[in-house]
This record gives C-alpha cells, sequence and structure tokens, in this order.
C-alpha cells in the first residue's frame, strides 16, 4: 500500500530544499544560473566520456568518488535538457541520496521536484502571474516538456492559492523582489 504521508514528506524535502539551495546560493533572478550553483557548491561539471560514459538511455549521473562529487551530463542534449539534467543531478547530491549513482524510483522523482521547482519557482512564477507552458519555458530557460509539467503543478497552485506560507518560501520570494519589480515593469 502506498503511503501517501510519505509521498508528500518526500515532496516536500525536495521543494524545500530547493528553496533553501536559492537562499544558500543567492539566486534572485531567471533563469537560475545552474553552472554557477554547481561550482560554487564544489562540485565537477563533466561533459559524457571525458570520465564516465553515460549509458544510451542516460542524460546525466551524479558521482562521488570519495573526495568530490561530479555531475556527468549529456552536452549533446538540447541546453534547456542539460540545464534540467543538472539541476536533477544536484537534486540527488544536496538530498543526500546514494553516492553510487543509482537511486530508488522515489528518489528519482524527489530529484526531478527539486529541479523543477530551483529552475521554476512557483513563488516567482506567482509573483509575475506566470500560467502558460511557453512562459515558463522562456522565463525559466527549460525544456516545453519540463514547463508544461510545471505549469500543470501552477495550476493546482493558483486554484489553491497558498503561496509564501513557508517561511523559506516567503525568503525566496524577498530574494527575487527585484527581479519581479524589474520584469513587471517590463509589461505595464
Amino acid at each position: 500500500m502506498i503511503n501517501l504521508n510519505n509521498i508528500y514528506g518526500l515532496y516536500k524535502q525536495s521543494r524545500n530544499a530547493s528553496w533553501q539551495c536559492l537562499i544558500d546560493y543567492h539566486v534572485d533572478r531567471l533563469p537560475v544560473q545552474i553552472t554557477r550553483i554547481v561550482r560554487l557548491a564544489g562540485i565537477r561539471l563533466v561533459e559524457n566520456g571525458k570520465v564516465l560514459k553515460l549509458a544510451p538511455h542516460e542524460s546525466g549521473r551524479s558521482i562521488y568518488d570519495g573526495k568530490r562529487w561530479a555531475i556527468i551530463y549529456d552536452e549533446e542534449d538540447t541546453p534547456q535538457r542539460c540545464r534540467f539534467t543538472i539541476a536533477h543531478d544536484l537534486g540527488h547530491i544536496f538530498l543526500g541520496h546514494s553516492t553510487k549513482g543509482v537511486y530508488s524510483a522515489e528518489e528519482e522523482t524527489a530529484a526531478n521536484v527539486f529541479a523543477s521547482r530551483l529552475l521554476a519557482p512557483a513563488c516567482v512564477l506567482w509573483a509575475l502571474e506566470i500560467h502558460s507552458a511557453h512562459e515558463i519555458k522562456e522565463l525559466c530557460d527549460i525544456s516545453f516538456t519540463a514547463a508544461s509539467i510545471r505549469a500543470e503543478r501552477m495550476k493546482v497552485l493558483y486554484a489553491r492559492n497558498k503561496f509564501l506560507t513557508s517561511d523559506l518560501e516567503r525568503q525566496v520570494y524577498e530574494q527575487f523582489l527585484p527581479f519581479i519589480s524589474e520584469q513587471k515593469s517590463k509589461f505595464p
């Protein structure tokens, strides 16, 4: 039987970790400079084949060599796909998943939640009144697929109108306020 409390707990942990990452690395505008976060975190970013060859079904992998984390990504993917892959594997690292690079279905889901919330934070999308996948794709520089999934989740969040209920989310929102003001001034 599926434990819904456990699923929500994993979601909340991933969401909160993405907010904490935005706060800790002083991210205050979109699109998020994911490679900057990786660099500041002391994680090596490596193109496919330079250290390890990814399997045909893999877009990326995070590995730990006993001293330092590395994220391997397929540079032949689109830049938007690469950004999501790097954010996803950053999620594995920041969420404390296995150092072996092999993850459970729950860990993969958690890393996806982390990546989507990191690259397209709901409170910023809400403040800018962003609704469509196309708008999310353009503003956040993510793939249309990732933007479509995020847009579907945003529909639920807009319907519930539960923004800025967490201290962490409020901190993210406040950190992004200059960017939000700047963006709103472009489209009065």
